[in-house]
């Protein structure tokens, strides 16, 4: 047998059929990934606008679906990129629509060339099953800024929703009440993204902020950020004292209590039987008497210290269009509530304009300034006209 060859077959008598197999090295979507902007830089210098998106594609098969190789990959996995875009449209409202597509086209032409360089058959992303979460461009960029008339609108609402529980005149108890505030306080005074403080249900890896991130000393508040690693958001002393007060409503049993805890009652439940057993559960609330359901379920979690589940981004997207309506603000531009990111890019928006560029690029946590400038490139063009018909009107005179 010649051992040089990497398959021998012997057949009857001295007949020996030799075949050699040459196997494509198997590639990860990173190492793809980085192999295409070589390429791509050298035919069109684009590898700075698509390296990006690319390589957040390439992360979220790693992180989100298990998948490290090329091969591996399947309209499916696709899809799941493409409903985080859709999330990120829709939800965060940090991305605008074009741009989503944009970045799925990106994808697509990268997975393109997979086949052709022979990591792929086929390209996954050719599929509806893939396109189809994409979420729709009407050409329109929904962008909004909390202005300020709207933002002191709403936290006047909302401490006002404290006093009218506590005195009893509203149905909501004044545990949520506090509750309720501190997530407006935090949103309008950090620049964290509602990811970054809330649970989403499609990151198991974001399950809301703990006490355990947040640091009253030093003044700090710890999140998971967009890069997927822990990162410190700023923590102003605006913010620092309506989370002390509700820290000492809430009592949080230990540190792993979450900042935000849901008041959803089969949230609640769900992680209780996961915890105790279903048996254990349904006996609780089957003697608790004149006791309601909620309270024997918040009894339970206090008991067993059993941390409740965050509330989700999707819940506080709900009450952020209830205080909205209730509060009687009517907001400017695309959206008729106050989203969540609004407030972010409002916090940005009052730091850019101050001649504070590089504060909004550390309070935002920009990976560099250049992506402050593009995410204020309007606010600047505003100040570039207005210095224009200042100039003029002077030259007039």
């Amino acid at each position: 047998m010649n051992s040089s060859n990497p398959l021998t077959t012997t057949t009857s008598g001295s007949q020996i059929l030799q075949t050699t197999i040459q196997l494509t090295p198997v590639t990860t979507v990173h190492e793809a990934t980085e192999s295409y902007l070589r390429y791509k830089i050298n035919a069109d210098g684009s590898k700075t606008t698509m390296r990006s998106p690319l390589c957040e594609f390439a992360d979220h098969c790693r992180d989100e679906r298990d998948i490290e190789f090329v091969d591996d990959l399947t309209p499916h996995d696709v899809r799941s990129y493409s409903e985080h875009l859709y999330d990120r449209v829709v939800i965060d409202e940090d991305l605008a629509a074009s741009s989503a597509h944009n970045y799925f086209a990106y994808v697509r032409a990268f997975l393109s060339w997979c086949v052709r360089d022979q990591h792929l058959e086929s390209n996954p992303a050719n599929t509806n099953t893939a396109m189809d979460p994409l979420p729709e461009d009407d050409g329109k960029r929904k962008r909004q800024y909390w202005s300020a008339e709207d933002r002191t609108a709403l936290l006047e609402y909302v401490t006002k929703r404290v006093d009218m529980a506590l005195e009893g005149t509203i149905r909501t108890d004044a545990e949520t009440a506090f509750r309720d505030r501190a997530i407006v306080v935090m949103l309008d005074g950090t620049g964290a993204r509602g990811a970054e403080l809330f649970a989403d249900s499609k990151d198991d890896k974001r399950n809301g902020l703990r006490w355990s991130d947040v640091d009253f000393d030093e003044r700090l508040i710890e999140v998971y950020g967009k890069s997927r690693e822990y990162e410190q958001a700023p923590f102003p002393a605006s913010v620092h004292d309506v989370l002390e007060r509700w820290y000492r409503v809430q009592e949080p049993l230990t540190e792993a209590w979450p900042v935000f805890p849901t008041g959803h009652y089969g949230s609640k439940k769900c992680t209780l039987e996961a915890e105790l057993g279903e048996d254990w559960v349904s006996s609780a609330l089957k003697d608790r008497g004149d006791v309601g359901k909620t309270e024997v379920l918040d009894r339970l979690h206090r008991d067993h210290e059993v941390p409740p589940p965050s509330i989700s981004k999707e819940g506080v997207r709900q009450l952020m269009k209830r205080f909205t309506d209730e509060a009687g603000i009517d907001p400017d531009g695309e959206y008729d509530y106050l989203t969540l990111h609004g407030a972010r890019r409002a916090l940005g928006r009052d730091l850019y304009t101050s001649g504070m560029s590089e504060k909004a690029q550390e309070a935002l946590r920009h990976n560099s300034i250049e992506t402050t400038h593009e995410a204020y490139a309007d606010v600047k063009m505003r100040d570039v006209s207005d210095s224009i018909d200042n100039v003029r009107n002077h030259s007039s005179h």
